[in-house]
């Protein structure tokens, strides 16, 4: 017997996104459940270093304006600019809110919260880097994270801790009406209907070999999105930040680098002046990844094999690092064997960041191609790193991460409040609610005829083996084709995937074995959207296409998981208020 529950809201991840539009639901006092894989404050927002951005000026004058120029630009012009008009326009209201919700952001000797430098964020439309981003040291993800928790814990928010969401429940009119979701502790099955279902399920960058992500980065909600026909908007876009540890892959924020940290190759050279010649360290994300990855090409990486840079802050001294820095100390120390007060940190390009995601409106809603352009899926909502609202475009910069989450998970929530007062019932659920998901676990109980069972292990150490080397930091025509079939074939192989372990109790053999399925799904969409881009924009650089091409391709490609199905829909170069800007060359 599956157990069913009714809310007015269910959340499905317990991060950033998901706590800022819960706080707003129950503080409206709607009837909100936050359904979350691992305890919320252990969620991946917790690894978010660096800090987060908005024109405040309290280091030197900002302007909104300049914070938007400088996001469109560094989008490489994919990102929409009504979204990123609203966004920054928000940000500075949003930091307050933070604030007086008690986030313990650094201060500057004024009483002012403090604020540093960070790659691509610049003053007065792109003249010299600006302190823009605020910051706790350089654990503000972790403060971040608490902050809400804490907040959601006096409004009362329901949180369904070590749950794990499966399928989206869609009816015949293409309602989203709740989730169908696994109760890890028993093993039991739960039909969770909901008026409206928001996924803030966060990234998937477990699909590559090297990631700064979290082993929980499964793509879940993309998965359920895709199972349920949605689309997937620029899933071709994978933000590789340049500094991870060399063969851990543990972040070591850009932060560094904007409290005065540089790179250095093997003959000790700052190369990035040759790459970014007035931005040099705190150039883009991509820029960066790229030069680094050049660097190494050329023979002048360091390390036994010669496959990281140096990054060099012993120069900033000990006093700054352990104010500013002091897990940086720590994840050096821990993962690289080194001290960076007394010695440089190797490190090299590492998966980090999903550009793409659910397509989104500005107020969350996930929208998909319709007659008129394009049409809100009723009662679906995405927020944060599973959501492509486009705000990243090509490119994120460093310091918008969090921003997003809290600037438009306060949309969402309300966009969802003020739908839950019109519906005064929650639809019927279609009789066949939960036939695909009970399917899906059925088959890894069951030996198929005729077929080896697969392991989880071996098919995720080949889809990511896969990914890495066929769809990296630079990508090239002979290795995406190659890596479609080979990915394909992995995807195969994943159908007949089975656990040893039968029982229900805490199975996370059965947990990783359906996470693994949404990794797959988001594997196959990545691939494939990449091969059929053909030019180089933002995070996508192609060896055979090496320029933008704005003609052919300013515009956002949509995945549908049937038959691989992919359209394209223009990018909204209108912004609300404000003038275009219109694509130019990218330098910095």
């Amino acid at each position: 017997m599956i157990e069913k529950h009714q809310f007015d809201a269910v959340v499905v991840g317990g991060g950033g996104a998901g706590l800022r539009a819960a706080l707003q639901l129950a503080e409206a006092g709607t009837k909100v459940a936050v359904l979350s894989k691992v305890f919320p404050t252990r969620s991946h927002t917790v690894a978010a270093q660096g800090g987060i951005a908005a024109a405040l000026g309290n280091v030197s004058g900002d302007n909104w304006l300049w914070h938007m120029y400088d996001t469109v630009k560094g989008s490489d012009y994919l990102g929409d600019q009504d979204a990123i008009e609203f966004m920054c326009k928000n940000a500075a209201k949003a930091i307050i809110e933070l604030e007086h919700f008690g986030m313990p952001f650094d201060r500057l000797e004024n009483g002012k919260i403090f604020q540093r430098p960070f790659g691509g964020m610049t003053q007065s439309f792109g003249e010299k880097p600006i302190s823009r981003t605020c910051a706790v040291a350089d654990r503000t993800g972790h403060a971040m994270l608490h902050t809400l928790y804490q907040r959601n814990i006096q409004a009362n928010t329901k949180f369904l801790v070590e749950w794990f969401a499966l399928d989206l429940i869609r009816d015949s009119d293409g309602n989203i009406l709740g989730v169908v979701a696994l109760e890890i502790e028993t093993g039991n099955i739960h039909i969770l209907q909901a008026k409206t279902t928001l996924l803030a399920t966060g990234g998937a960058g477990r699909i590559f070999q090297a990631s700064t992500n979290a082993y929980i980065n499964t793509g879940d909600g993309l998965g359920m999105a895709l199972r349920a026909g949605l689309p997937l908007q620029d899933m071709e876009f994978w933000q590789f930040h340049p500094t991870g540890v060399l063969n851990a892959g543990v972040l070591i924020t850009e932060g560094v680098r904007g409290e005065g940290g540089y790179l250095v190759n093997s003959e000790g050279e700052r190369f990035m002046e040759r790459y970014a010649p007035q931005a040099k360290d705190l150039a883009s994300r991509d820029v960066i990844s790229r030069a680094i990855a050049t660097e190494i090409k050329a023979g002048r990486g360091v390390g036994k094999h010669k496959d990281a840079i140096y990054l060099k802050l012993d120069h900033l001294g000990g006093g700054l690092i352990n104010q500013r820095l002091p897990g940086i100390r720590e994840i050096a120390k821990t993962f690289a064997n080194v001290d960076p007060v007394v010695a440089p940190i190797p490190i090299a390009p590492t998966a980090h960041y999903m550009m793409g995601g659910l397509p989104t409106n500005l107020d969350g809603q996930v929208v998909e191609p319709s007659e008129n352009g394009e049409k809100a899926v009723k009662g679906l909502y995405a927020v944060g790193e599973c959501a492509c609202v486009s705000v990243h475009g090509a490119n994120r910069l460093g310091s918008n991460s969090l921003l997003d989450l809290v600037v438009f998970g306060k949309a969402a929530g309300d966009k969802m409040v003020s739908e839950i007062a019109l519906s005064q019932v929650h639809k019927p659920l279609p009789e066949n609610v939960a036939e695909m998901t009970l399917a899906r676990i059925n088959r890894l109980e069951s030996k198929q005829s005729g077929f080896p069972g697969e392991s989880v292990a071996e098919v995720g150490a080949a889809m990511r083996k896969t990914m890495q080397s066929h769809c990296g930091v630079f990508r090239f025509p002979d290795l995406l084709e190659a890596g479609v079939r080979a990915i394909d074939e992995i995807a195969d192989r994943a159908k007949f995937i089975q656990i040893k372990d039968k029982s229900k109790v805490f199975n996370t053999a059965r947990v990783e074995a359906l996470e693994l399925d949404n990794l797959i799904e988001v594997a196959v969409a990545t691939m494939r959207t990449a091969h059929h881009r053909k030019e180089s924009r933002g995070a996508h650089a192609r060896q055979d296409f090496p320029e933008r091409d704005d003609d052919n391709w300013l515009k956002h490609s949509l995945y549908y998981k049937k038959d691989h199905k992919l359209v394209y829909k223009p990018v909204r170069l209108k912004p609300q208020t404000v003038d275009s800007f219109m694509p130019k060359a990218r330098i910095y």
